[in-house]
């Protein structure tokens, strides 16, 4: 299958005088189409899908190249949104874990070398490390080298450092994001202590700018559909059911605020969660605790679906043990929910520790049990975070001045690279 072009050849400027640019985003194991609430399928997909419009929506040419993991899918899928979804043959067309696709990078640089040589792009935005690889290595094949960006979302030594034995990445990924570090003309980084981690790695701290995530203020919103209530004080968490975002220390953090729930969303669908080995393991977590009563999991739910559930609950918790930035405080703030967040990467960031909600540390259930009773027993301090988290939300998160912040930094890496390139 294969479509036009989005626009025409020659680029006018769009209406503040730019010229529009031709950009390809490589998201090699999230594609911006991906179901969520799958292992692997979260806030990258998100991100991904959420830049991409708002870079067409500006007049951009936009491209996101992503693995192919179903032999049904087109070559080429043109989006409502106004961005293409370019589907890559890299290993077998089935779903993949991610920690497996670096055996199929170099394919995957094949496949964007042989485009790119026909169609250059002006820029070249990676998303995760192995499409940092992968970008890397097909633009030095081509005889037009055009600036290559790369945003990690999350840091091999950072998943090392929580993880441990744990940790199923491949073992030379700590070293290949080092390379990574010295080889892309800019990293856009998504919050301050990510900086700091790549430094560490080498990286000068003229290379790297930092452009948070969003939210869509206009879907998270403070008023809305609201998901039934049971009659209790709601809890919730959202998000994919892995063992590092923390659902377990809520789980056991039910013990010291008796009258409340806990709504787990996310994860499988509705039919298989019986037989999903993480809701097992929590479920005989909240049976020996004595709360299994009082949890609740809905399976995967629709993104339309994700507003009305975050409006139904008293206190929003987003509890990881590490988190490169995190989205759901962000939605929960929009929707004018409190939030109870760990004490780590992103969240530090976007959560104002007393303003917006409550920091905590991670993996310390008992802390978070403590917090939870007091946040719940204040019903003037939820309303005034939920207050001060809209404001925040709508003036530092909003999708429109993430985009137009990464818009920036793409023509400021193209503006340095210009009398390099004039000089040759």
């Amino acid at each position: 299958m294969t479509t036009t072009p989005l626009l025409p050849a020659r680029r006018p400027a769009d209406p503040s005088g730019c010229a529009r640019l031709r950009i390809s985003l490589v998201s090699e194991h999230a594609s911006p189409l991906a179901a969520l609430g799958g292992v692997d399928a979260g806030g990258q997909n998100v991100h991904v899908a959420a830049l991409a419009a708002g870079l067409a929506q500006r007049g951009n040419q936009v491209t996101v190249h992503t693995r192919r993991d179903d032999p049904d899918l087109p070559d080429r899928v043109l989006t409502a949104d106004g961005y293409e979804v370019a589907h890559v043959a890299a290993g077998p067309a089935r779903t993949l874990p991610k920690d497996a696709l670096l055996q199929h990078m170099g394919t995957f640089a094949d496949v964007l070398a042989a485009e790119w040589r026909a169609t250059p792009p002006d820029v070249v935005h990676a998303h995760f490390w192995m499409s940092g690889l992968a970008s890397v290595q097909a633009v030095a094949a081509l005889p037009t080298r055009m600036p290559v960006l790369q945003t990690f979302h999350a840091l091999g030594s950072v998943k090392r450092r929580h993880q441990g034995d744990a940790d199923t990445s491949p073992e030379q990924r700590i070293d290949l994001e080092r390379g990574l570090c010295r080889d892309v003309d800019h990293v856009v980084a998504t919050c301050s202590d990510e900086v700091f981690e790549l430094r560490r790695l080498g990286l000068s701290s003229d290379r790297v700018s930092i452009v948070p995530c969003g939210v869509d203020t206009a879907v998270f919103t403070p008023r809305g559909p609201v998901a039934p209530p049971s009659g209790r004080p709601r809890l919730l968490v959202l998000g994919r059911l892995v063992e590092r975002k923390g659902q377990e220390d809520a789980v056991r953090a039910l013990a010291a605020v008796p009258d409340a729930e806990l709504v787990v969303v996310g994860g499988p669908p509705v039919a298989d969660l019986d037989d999903d080995p993480e809701v097992q393991r929590l479920r005989g977590i909240a049976d020996e605790l004595g709360v299994a009563d009082r949890l609740v999991f809905t399976g995967a739910v629709a993104r339309a679906d994700v507003p009305g559930w975050v409006r139904s609950a008293d206190v929003v918790l987003a509890v990881p043990w590490y988190e490169p930035f995190g989205i759901t405080p962000l939605e929960a703030m929009a929707c004018g929910r409190p939030v109870v967040a760990t004490a780590v990467g992103g969240l530090v960031d976007s959560v104002v520790d007393g303003e917006t909600g409550d920091l905590v540390p991670p993996r310390d259930p008992e802390r978070l049990g403590a917090v939870l009773a007091a946040l719940l027993a204040d019903e003037t301090r939820r309303v005034a975070y939920g207050a001060a988290g809209v404001k925040r939300a709508r003036s530092r998160y909003r999708w429109s001045r993430v985009v137009a912040d990464t818009d920036a930094v793409y023509r400021q890496v193209l503006s340095a690279r210009a009398p390099v390139e004039a000089a040759r």
